[in-house]
């Protein structure tokens, strides 16, 4: 973003013509990450008289996602740009085409330019969980694909529930294939999720109180070995947390009713504790 100017950078290979195809005639809203090499971000504030307006920030520390919508909609942190149907259908044929495209933004009567925000296409490959770091001991993710968890189970005890949403995978031989492993897995990563917050369930609301809102069990596999450490915030869990979950984890490691993956890897859970107000 510079005076006057705002870029979108789009990458090639992550942009879906679904992101069109699911959107109506008259807007088109993107979900974006914040970018670690910009200076600034937009950001949506209220004023004293309570309307919103858009606006950079460069406060470190800041990552905000932002949107971009073509009509009178609650938009996140970011930018709305509100254009005439013509240059909508000419935005969507460039969006289309994977072409650059340039939006001048002023009053409707044509008077002085304001604004102006240019759609760019660039080469890039996106970071994949960039930032992210283990639960277990602070350990960088940076680059370790994951896959979200359906979980079908409801663990749930006064008002607290627990859940896991995420498995990290991190493949330790460099001839391993990630589909297979995926394919592989998918009954041994569940019965692991399940088994965890079924141990942990009466115990939520110790949890939440000492302040443990999320924590991350790694399990690491080998030919002829698996163990496992569970953390939170880059600290071990308490020793009696483990002890319940040797209980319920080592029969399924050693004899559940998915087999344990043979492949030299690190498979790191993310649970969550959540707390209906």
């Amino acid at each position: 973003m510079e005076m006057g100017h705002s870029y979108i950078h789009i990458p090639k290979s992550s942009f879906h013509e679904k992101v069109l195809n699911a959107s109506n005639e008259h807007v088109i809203s993107i979900g974006a990450g914040f970018s670690p090499e910009a200076d600034s971000h937009l950001v949506c504030v209220q004023n004293e008289e309570g309307a919103y307006q858009t606006q950079a920030n460069s406060m470190p520390g800041k990552t905000p996602s932002w949107k971009v919508t073509g009509g009178k909609l609650v938009f996140e942190d970011g930018l709305m740009v509100q254009i005439p149907p013509e240059t909508m259908e000419s935005l969507r044929s460039a969006l289309r085409e994977q072409t650059d495209f340039h939006i001048t933004c002023g009053k409707n009567d044509g008077g002085e330019v304001h604004e102006n925000v240019t759609i760019r296409w660039v080469d890039r490959t996106p970071a994949v969980n960039a930032g992210k770091s283990s639960g277990v001991d602070g350990r960088a993710l940076d680059d370790v694909h994951s896959v979200r968890l359906q979980q079908d189970a409801e663990f749930e005890l006064n008002g607290r529930s627990i859940r896991c949403t995420e498995v990290f995978y991190q493949l330790k031989a460099p001839d391993s294939s990630l589909a297979a492993v995926l394919s592989s897995c998918s009954a041994f990563q569940k019965e692991i999720a399940l088994a965890t917050c079924s141990t942990l369930t009466p115990h939520l609301a110790v949890l939440s109180s000492s302040g443990i809102n999320s924590f991350s069990l790694r399990i690491s596999t080998q030919a002829d070995m698996v163990e496992y450490q569970a953390g939170s915030g880059g600290r071990l869990l308490p020793q009696r947390y483990m002890n319940e979950m040797d209980s319920a984890l080592i029969p399924v490691i050693h004899g559940g009713g998915a087999s344990v993956p043979q492949t030299a890897m690190d498979m790191e859970f993310v649970f969550f504790v959540t707390h209906a107000i």
